[in-house]
This record gives structure tokens, sequence and C-alpha cells, in this order.
């Protein structure tokens, strides 16, 4: 319970006590690195000293006293609050710094400066925005004697732009390294490779801050018609705020001489570096200064907002894996994804399914972790087995005896059916604890078989599809492929034209009156199991769950779809050109290519059945763990494993606290994540020599159309799509299809050719642009474009 204690005094273990700051800075002195000589004020001191304006009095005495030790000199005094500088909450610039204070009178004031600003309105604000509650932070408060800056700056142990952990980049100017965090000055930029060498950009060192006789500090910059000024010095100390020191004006540098560091300090701050980075264990944000040929440590911590690591050269099947996996990723997955729906959901029956044929690892570690926060895809590495030499044989085995035309017939899919419609039937708020914890592990659990069937129905399906494939080739008509499968009836079908009836009703009736609220009813009833965002995550709603994205897409259809020119009977025009014999033989093998097209579809579609029945169940935790007060929302509990959900006995006796700290730091960390993507699309998408086009991509087909660009991101905004509009997006799924009948044309970030909007896009002959890798982020709302899906480019249009 120290009021005041030396920095040796901390180590990492110790934030509660000595901040993020100072438990750092304790633990780099502790392990024999270069910090300044300083101590620590603890919370305990906050504690005792925040509600009175006087100090009191041992209080006072025990700052002065370890100032004393310190040789009374100047001093820097800095925030160090019980949630900065973590991973997942920097806290950069959210609590104030005091430069060169001198004296006994302005470190006290400093003190009481530094816990102020505790509940200044960014910091209160900031907190809010990652989740933390305010009543459970405190601040301490570093004092370590100051260095006289030759030069100073910061330095990321990874290249903060692209993610690369083999990269440091260091940014330094003369003086103080206040005028290089605060952004006042343009500063020196050293990358330093792995092999070693530096590339260099020099700075302009438009201001130099440096400390003042006396105290405070005081800025040299350019006059007007030149010479040097000094301004900037305040009484008793200098302070930071957000990169704005108190007192002064920012003016022009006089001088235009490069200064740089010297190549020893160069050499020595890139190994401590290396060694901050592989003490703490992860890349480090650390500031430091250069004095009398010295390089001193200013202070470390984890870096936010850090992109994952290149991925490197990828070869067509990793590619071709990634872009599917990004297309089912448009969000980050929560704990409870990637241990409930994600590993047993379609990406775990394909894993399953691939393993069957003799590919292991299929999916195995494609998503990792960090803080237990999924913060990197990694392309899947699929390793053939000695049993993918049978697999042909097994193919066409499974081929003869499986007809997709009949796989609703199976035994195994009708109790399948069932067991969800049991399931699905429970009250879950009538449960007890211990039977309501079972319920996820019992509908995953019906899952599993599924697998069985698509292992034995797939390989129909591909044959159908790969005979007719072959045929249309053969007579030189392979271009009607994709319009020979438009005949195909699947439940996607099912569900648009459900679309367009309750459409048709909303036109006639408005959406407010009860026929078209019992129709909604029953659409809901049929329907509503369908994902909104992600087929592989479990945290999404559905459309049962969020009915709002529906109304969405019937105010979108009930606008009045446009006018499109549809397509001629392909079958009629093929068959035309055949005798009779070839006749009966195409549209068998039409038949079969339709019945595996709806295999693909309408399996999904059922599969997906349980996935409500899960999530429902989680929601239902996270309800009653919020009545008994440990979490704060029913959705909190997505920021926990299933596991650590199954170890609770009872909400009513469970200890709150670590489980409130877990999942405080898992949602601080998702929100720093927030603007980080999951891969860099242009490893899966290269950028390629777009001419005169805006965006290119995969060319999926549909001719050539204009319109205006809208840009729709997720579900909540279908109802923004207007008739004619080229349908801008960063991926799709069947939710999104409907849509397809108001747009002009298709433009998707993620995605290929064989994709489900793709597909769909043809069937409706628009055009469609695929994996552009950056569409969303380059075209506007309103921008007039041409879309050329043959070409597979994007272009301005008048």
């Amino acid at each position: 319970m120290k009021l005041v204690a030396p920095l040796n005094a901390f180590g990492r273990g110790d934030l509660p006590t000595a901040g993020g700051k100072g438990a750092n800075l304790g633990e780099l002195v502790r392990n024999g690195f270069p910090v300044p000589r300083g101590f620590v004020v603890t919370t305990y001191a906050y504690e005792r000293g925040r509600e009175t304006r006087a100090l009191p009095g041992d209080l006072r005495e025990a700052i002065t006293g370890a100032y004393a030790t310190l040789g009374g000199g100047p001093v820097a005094v800095r925030s160090s609050a019980t949630a900065e500088d973590l991973p997942g909450a920097a806290f950069a610039g959210q609590q104030d710094t005091y430069l060169n204070v001198v004296g006994e009178d302005a470190l006290l004031d400093a003190v009481r400066r530094c816990w102020d600003s505790l509940y200044t309105e960014r910091a209160v604000a900031y907190r809010a925005k990652l989740g933390i509650d305010d009543a459970g932070v405190r601040i301490a408060v570093v004092v370590q004697s100051m260095v006289e800056a030759e030069m100073a700056g910061v330095m990321f142990t990874a290249d903060p732009v692209s993610g690369d952990r083999e990269r440091l980049v260091i940014d330094a100017s003369s003086g103080l390294g206040e005028a290089v965090v605060s952004g006042l000055v343009t500063p020196d930029h050293y990358v330093v490779l792995p092999s070693g060498k530096t590339d260099f950009t020099p700075g302009r060192r438009e201001v130099v801050i440096r400390a003042a006789t006396g105290g405070g500090v005081v800025h040299e910059g350019q006059a007007a018609g030149g010479g040097v000024v000094h301004e900037g010095q305040a009484a008793g100390g200098g302070v930071v705020h957000e990169g704005q020191a108190a007192g002064g004006a920012v003016v022009q540098e006089a001088g235009s001489g490069v200064e740089r560091l010297p190549e020893e300090a160069l050499v020595e701050l890139v190994r401590l570096g290396r060694e901050v980075a592989r003490h703490f264990g992860r890349p480090q944000d650390i500031e430091w200064a250069y004095a009398e040929g010295r390089v001193h440590l200013l202070q470390a911590r984890p870096m936010t907002a850090l992109p994952p690591p290149p991925v490197g050269r990828l070869n067509p099947f990793q590619r071709r894996l990634t872009t599917v996996l990004m297309e089912y990723l448009p969000e980050r997955p929560y704990p409870i994804d990637m241990s409930t729906w994600l590993p047993y959901g379609p990406a775990g029956l394909m894993g399953k399914v691939m393993g069957t044929f003799g590919i292991r690892r299929a999916f195995d570690g494609f998503l990792q972790e960090e803080d237990g926060v999924v913060y990197r895809l990694l392309p899947p590495s699929p390793r053939p087995t000695v049993k993918v030499l049978a697999t042909p044989f097994r193919l066409l085995a499974k081929a003869r005896r499986y007809d997709p035309a009949h796989w609703t017939r199976d035994r195994r899919f009708l109790d399948y059916l069932a067991a969800v419609e049991e399931l699905g039937a429970r009250d879950l708020r009538a449960m007890p604890w211990a039977e309501l914890l079972r319920v996820p592990r019992q509908a995953l659990a019906l899952v599993e078989p599924v697998a069985d069937l698509r292992v034995d129905y797939l390989p129909g399906t591909g044959l159908a599809l790969l005979r007719l494939l072959v045929a249309l080739r053969l007579l030189g008509r392979r271009a009607l492929f994709g319009d020979l499968l438009h005949g195909a009836r699947t439940r996607t079908s099912d569900t648009n034209r459900a679309l367009e009836h309750l459409a048709e009703v909303a036109r006639r009736t408005g959406i407010q009156e009860a026929e078209f609220r019992q129709e909604l009813a029953a659409f809901l009833k049929e329907y509503g199991h369908r994902e909104t965002v992600s087929p592989i995550l479990v945290t999404p709603p559905t459309w049962a769950d969020a009915p709002e994205i529906v109304l969405g897409l019937v105010r979108a259809l009930a606008a009045g779809p446009p006018e499109r020119k549809e397509p001629g009977d392909a079958l009629e025009r093929l068959l035309a050109l055949s005798n009779p014999r070839r006749r009966a033989r195409i549209t068998r093998w039409v038949k079969a290519a339709r019945a595996g097209v709806a295999f693909r579809e309408d399996s999904h579609f059922y599969f997906m059945m349980p996935q409500p029945i899960v999530r429902r169940s989680l929601l239902e935790m996270g309800r009653r763990l919020r009545e008994s007060g440990v979490l704060d929302r029913d959705d909190d509990v997505f920021h926990l494993r299933l596991e650590e959900l199954e170890r609770i006995a009872d909400p009513a006796t469970v200890e709150s606290g670590p489980l409130r700290e877990l999942v405080g730091a898992r949602a601080a960390k998702r929100e720093e994540l927030s603007g980080v993507r999951l891969i860099d699309p242009a490893a899966i998408f290269p950028p390629a020599e777009t001419g005169d086009a805006l965006v290119t991509g995969a060319a999926a087909g549909g001719g050539v159309a204009s319109g205006p660009v809208k840009v729709i991101m997720e579900p909540a905004g279908f109802d923004r799509l207007e008739a004619g509009d080229v349908l801008v997006c960063p991926y799709t799924n069947p939710s999104w299809t409907p849509l397809f009948q108001q747009a002009a044309a298709v433009v998707v970030d993620t995605g290929g050719t064989a994709s489900h909007a793709a597909i769909v896009a043809r069937e409706y002959g628009i055009p469609a642009v695929m994996g552009t890798g950056r569409a969303t982020s380059v075209l506007k709302d309103g921008q007039m474009v041409t879309v050329n899906g043959d070409a597979g480019t994007v272009t301005g249009a008048p």
C-alpha cells in the first residue's frame, strides 16, 4: 500500500498499483534496460489525494522525498492510468504529460493535474468507446529525471503499415521527442530491414522543443523574415496535451542542414528495440532519447492496431481457397465463433469432406488469435496424403451410387430434419442452467453427420457439371453453360420468389397491415434461419433475429424492379441444333447438372438450421449472466469461448470479477482491431494494370451496364438500393441476392467467378465483377460507372 516507490519496485504484474506506463517501465528497469531514474506516485496515493484540494501531509512528504532522492533537478511527470499502455488500449495522448518540471511546488501541481486528466472529456469518451468502466480505472504518476535530448523520437519494432515483424521503423528529430509524438514535426524516418540495411528519409524539423532554464519548454522555430525565436515557456513545467505544448506557438525552424542519428546510436537503438520486443513477447511502441552518447528508453507499450504480418507468395490453390474464406469472413469472428460454429459449420464440414478424399489440413489453423481475439487470416496449406491416389475411383463410385436428384429422400437427411425440429422447439428460458449449457453441443452434434451427405452426393454434382461442360465445349457452345443451369429450382430461388411475393403484398397493403404481417411471419418461419452476414459464424443475426433486414429487402423490391430483358431458353436453343438421340442425352445431362446445383444450394440452406439454435442458447446464457451482474449486455457472452461458459456451474454464484475482466480485455482488443483487416486483400487480389479502369477484378460475365454507384457495406443498408444502381459491396451471400433484381450490375471486393454472387448475377443477366479487393473504398455513392462483366473492369461513365 505504498504511496510512492522507485521504478524498480514494479514489474509488468503491478498494473493496478503503477498503471500501464509505470508497470512497463519498472519491468524494463528490473531487466537492465537503460531507463532514466524515477519513481511512481501509486494509485493508492491517487485514492488518498483525489478528494481533497490540498494533498495530505504524508503524501506531500513522500513525493518530495522521492524527488529529493533524484537530486531535485528537472523531471518529466507522466500520467500512468491502469487502463493505458495495454494490448488493445494504448490511450496515447489521452492523459497529460508535463516536461522539465522544476521544484517541489511545481511537481506537486503536476501530479494533481495528471490525476485530473483521468476524467477529461476525451479520456472518458475513449474509455467508453473501448467499453472500459470508469469506476474501475485508477491513475498513477511516473516521475523521471529529464533527459536533455539531442535527438529523440519513437521506434516501432514492427512495421505499423505492412505489419512486417522483421522491419523496425524509427522516427527521430532534434530536441525532445514530444515534437515527434505530438505530430508537430516531420521527423527523420528510418526503416531497418531484416538484412540490416537502413532506408533513410530526412525530416524537415519545422520546430524543435527544448527544456527551458528554470522549467518548462521552449519551441525553437523560424520567425517571419528569418532568424530563430524561442516561445512556449510554461511556469514551473511544460505541458504536452494531445501533441500541443502549453504556452507556445509553432513556427518554422531556421537552417536547412540535415542531421542524422549517429550510426552507433542507431545500432544500439535497434538492438534495444528487438530485446524489448522479445522480452514482452510482442511488437512494441517505444519512446526514446539520445543524449551525451547514450540511448535512453522513456516508455514502452504494445503496438496497437498492428496489421497481421504479410502472408508472402501464395500458390493458386491457396489463393482460390482464401478467396472463399474472405467472402465468408466479412467481420472478425468472436471467441464464441471460434469454439462453436466455425469448426463445426460449413468450414468444418468442407474440411471433413476434403479429409475424406485425402486432403489434410484444408482449414486447420487458418485463423490465428492474439489475446484471445482473432487477428489474422492465414491462407490454408492443404496437404495431400496417399489416399488422394484413390480419390478418382472413390468419386466415380459415389457418383454412380448417390444421385443428387434424390438426396432429400435419404434417411439420414430426414432424421436430421426431425432432430433439428425437436431441438428447436425446446423452451430455452424454462431450462435449468445445466441443461441450457448442453444445448450448443447438442445442436453442433446434429451437424456432424451432414458431412457424410456432402461426401456422398457432391461427387455426383461435380460429375454432372463436368460432363455438361465438356459436352458444350465439344459442341462449341461453352457460353450457354451458365444459362443452362439457370433453370435449376433451388431453395435460394424459392426464397427470392417468396420475397417478391412479400413485396407485392407490401405494395398493395403497406407493411403495417395485418395481411402483410401474417405473410412476413410465414416467410420468417420458412426462411428465417438464413444468415445475414456469414454462414460460418454464429454471432451475426439471422433473418428471424433481424427482420428489419428482410423489411429492407422488401422495400427495395417494392420500389419496382427495373425492366430487364430475360434470356431465352438456352436448352431450346441448344436442342434445336441436335438430332433426337443427342437431344434426349443432352436433356438428361442438363437435368442432372441442375439437380447438382440444387443439391449444392439446398444442402447449404438446410444445414444452416442448427445455427440459430446455437445462437439463441448462447444469448439466453448471456441474459442470465447479465441478470446476475456478470455481464453488462447479453451479447457480451460472445467474447467468451464455449468451454469457458461450460465451466460456470451457476450464474448466481460465479465470481464475476475475473469474467468481467476477461470480457473487457477481449472487447478492448477487438475494438483496437476494428480498422485492421484479417489479411491484406492485395495478397489475394494482386493489383493489376487498370488502364482507364477505376477498379478491376475477376470477369464474372453478364455483359455491360452503366449506372450510379451505391456502396452497401452490410445488410442493414439493403433498403438504400434503388432500381438501376450499380451495387458495390464487400461480400455477398444468399441474403444479398434479391437485390440483384434491382441492380444494374454488381461489383464485389471478394469472391470469384464461381462464388454465389457471380452465379446469381449471371442468372439475372447483370454484369458482375468479383474480387476487386478495393471497390468499396475507391468507388463512391452516386458516381456514374460502366461495369463490364466480360472484361472484369469498372470505368467512369458520363
